[in-house]
């Protein structure tokens, strides 16, 4: 049996508990559902374009931030897949550091604004980038701001003050079962995560998953409390993003999260709708400390992978690269 059809039908479901369909399009799906499990428990391998998902799992676009997001977006169906006409969206970049972008350890201004660009573009209503930083909100976020001050509105905000957080579950934790998640983004229809690829002191590195912290008011509990890797997978049973997009034009490969290290310069941006892949395709795309890694050695990626929650099995799925 083809297992990319198991993938694809549960991306399927969780598509459509998400976003309601009506009665034509759920009988559509219903009977596409019957005919493809008919098909594979016979044992017949079901061609990609016959379950109807056209795009690749994974994109790699070469060149600038702005213009490889774009193109790397493009590649994996555009923002139009994933924001439609009144939607709020949420995106969240690395804005921890009051640095520029030298040291690597912010994602790209230019990235941020092309993705704000999309997603205005495709109809969002209101779209918001926010981040908790580490250090003085408004010099951290000063370089995205900066950039994306050309919407004329105030929508990149580094929210450091408690009242905008709301307690909420984690139904699916393992561990972790709760935490005061940012408002605004429970208020969402749309979460982009946009981190930069850097190395972690406490998990290897930092990419889409464990981006989502920024997204909390209390991080340092899940350094203390819990096993770090598992409370990060439990977060982002919680907060799972729609796209991610990581901007790996400049990676910080050595002493992060805040560096000064050894900065590499890949120039490429990767974009897929599946965190685990994503964070995956970074890891085999670069080298950590020194060294290649496999995603299987970043425990959070494994665990994520075990739970369900994406694929890191990068060399079974469909990887398109191009030039921006």
């Amino acid at each position: 049996m083809d297992l990319r059809f198991f993938h694809e039908l549960m991306s399927r479901l969780q598509r459509t508990l998400a976003h309601p369909l009506d009665r034509r399009q759920f009988l559509k799906l219903q009977a596409r559902c019957a005919a493809l499990t008919c098909l594979s428990v016979s044992g017949i391998s079901i061609p990609t374009l016959l379950y109807g998902q056209a795009y690749p799992d994974l994109a790699v676009a070469k060149g600038a931030p702005g213009p490889a997001a774009r193109a790397a977006v493009a590649l994996v169906g555009g923002m139009k897949r994933f924001v439609k006409p009144g939607n709020k969206v949420v995106i969240k970049p690395n804005m921890s550091f009051a640095f520029t972008r030298e040291p690597a350890s912010n994602t790209s201004p230019e990235l941020v604004r092309e993705l704000v660009a999309m997603a205005r573009e495709a109809g969002a209503s209101r779209v918001r980038v926010l981040d908790h930083p580490l250090r003085s909100s408004e010099l951290c976020i000063e370089g995205v701001k900066d950039a994306c001050a050309v919407f004329d509105e105030d929508i990149v905000q580094g929210i450091d003050q408690s009242r905008f957080f709301r307690e909420t579950p984690i139904p699916d934790g393992k561990s972790f079962k709760k935490t005061e998640v940012m408002k605004d983004v429970l208020e969402a229809d749309v979460l982009i995560a946009a981190p930069v690829a850097k190395s972690h002191s406490s998990t290897g590195v930092s990419l889409s998953m464990k981006g989502m912290m920024g997204l909390i008011w209390n991080r340092s509990v899940m350094h203390y409390r819990y096993d770090l890797s598992t409370a990060i997978v439990d977060l982002n049973s919680l907060l799972k993003p729609d796209l991610v997009v990581i901007d790996a034009t400049r990676v910080l490969s050595t002493n992060g999260p805040a560096g000064p290290g050894e900065v590499l310069s890949i120039n490429s941006v990767i974009a897929s709708a599946d965190m685990v892949a994503a964070d995956a395709q970074a890891v085999a795309l670069c080298q950590w400390y020194g060294r290649k890694m496999e995603p299987r050695q970043v425990k959070h990626i494994l665990l994520a992978h075990e739970r369900g929650l994406g694929r890191m099995d990068i060399e079974n799925l469909r990887i398109k690269t191009i030039d921006a």
